[in-house]
């Protein structure tokens, strides 16, 4: 069309030049002037025009996010969903409850998951909609535009609501869900770590690794470790028999070990500062006043840390060292089971920048522990992918099979 008008135009200039061409008279000069300038000003606004709106060539797709909506309200929140509870619970990771509480606090925190109207008067994506984008990501680990084409929501859409959402988890509810134990909870804690044969434990510490995918070139060799040949960060965090995160320090590069990363951990901050709660208990006629964690080989010989013995030499060394692995295997649990929750935090890493991972890591951790508390006296069973009415504890058989 731009091309038509300027076309046109040099048209209308060349009539003008032919009748200045034939006539004498100074006011047809005149007017050919002025012509010509509008002309030249026109053309220099229009290449100077900044663009307002869409993006030019940019194909505009018509989602109807409006029965999108709908549908999902249909489908799991209506008094009469399409899917079960049971349902629900394995595809959001949660029961429905819970999700409704997180949704409504993170509407009331950040206006962005608020229902608005835009320019057009449309009325844009809902909070149920955002949010369910949002988990469907950190519960699958999929692509920003698998949830497309059921959510109604465009990738671009859907990586910001990843981004606000897991920021509003860390704001709302970080202080509740991701804090050092208070004296009720130590006391639960010291009780059933003496019930299982522990006096004192706080829990079992140990690190694990989230592979990044997109680390920058740059990058690659401060995050790189020999044996794992491959970019990631790591978490390091303390997890009680219940698999509560007490404890979640992230973000070291890839290169450290254990040890270097207890270096840089605030765990012991309070133990430095006098400030942690007061236990007294006796071993082998030794007092102590404060708590331990369970730890593996690596971690140094503290009086923090309580180690396996790597070669057990008679009963009762091969019962301490039985029942120690036994226990300190709360935490590799808690890793395995927030993996299976969130399953973004187990395969690599796709964003670019670490602060987002971060994010994404710690409101992971906190929901994590909002579906523990949420769940604690439901006896639900942790595989998700079970289905209903299925038993999730099945023998496994150990006979051999029958050759063909």
């Amino acid at each position: 069309m731009s091309q038509n008008h300027t076309d046109s135009s040099s048209d209308t200039t060349d009539e003008l030049w032919h009748t200045v061409i034939n006539s004498d008279s100074d006011e047809e000069l005149q007017m050919l002037c002025r012509a010509a300038l509008e002309e030249e000003s026109e053309n220099l606004r229009r290449r100077t025009r900044v663009h307002r709106g869409s993006i030019q060539g940019h194909a505009v797709i018509h989602r109807g996010r409006i029965s999108g909506h709908h549908r999902l309200y249909n489908d799991y929140f209506s008094e009469n969903p399409v899917y079960t509870p049971s349902q629900f619970r394995r595809r959001f990771r949660m029961r429905k409850p819970l999700f409704l509480r997180i949704v409504n606090a993170v509407e009331a925190h950040d206006p962005y998951f608020q229902q608005k109207r835009n320019c057009a008067g449309s009325l844009g994506l809902s909070a149920l909609q955002k949010v369910t984008a949002a988990v469907r990501m950190l519960a699958y680990g999929v692509a920003a535009d698998a949830v497309d084409d059921y959510v109604r929501i465009v990738e671009s859409t859907s990586i910001e609501s990843l981004k606000k959402f897991v920021q509003a988890i860390i704001d709302v509810f970080s202080n509740e869900y991701l804090r050092t134990p208070n004296s009720a909870d130590i006391c639960r804690l010291l009780s059933e770590g003496e019930r299982r044969g522990f006096p004192e434990m706080l829990g079992s510490i140990d690190c694990m690794h989230w592979k990044w995918k997109n680390c920058p070139v740059a990058w690659k060799g401060m995050y790189t470790r020999g044996d794992h040949r491959e970019p990631s960060l790591i978490l390091e965090a303390v997890a009680s028999y219940d698999l509560w995160i007490w404890h979640a320090f992230f973000g070291l590069p890839g290169s450290h070990n254990d040890i270097n990363v207890l270096d840089r951990s605030p765990i012991f901050t309070d133990l430095g500062e006098g400030r942690t709660p007061p236990t007294n208990y006796s071993i082998n006629g030794h007092e102590y006043t404060t708590g331990y964690y369970l730890a593996d080989g690596i971690y140094p010989s503290w009086v923090t840390f309580v180690k396996t013995i790597p070669c057990p030499n008679g009963p009762k060394a091969t019962n301490f060292a039985a029942a120690q692995e036994s226990a300190r295997k709360d935490v590799e649990r808690a890793f395995g089971v927030l993996q299976t929750r969130f399953s973004i935090v187990r395969g690599p890493a796709r964003f670019w920048d670490r602060q987002t991972l971060q994010h994404i890591m710690k409101a992971c951790i906190i929901m994590h522990n909002m579906i523990i508390e949420d769940e604690r006296d439901q006896s639900l069973p942790p595989n998700y992918d079970a289905q209903e009415g299925e038993c999730s504890d099945l023998p496994v058989s150990r006979d051999h099979t029958a050759e063909f």
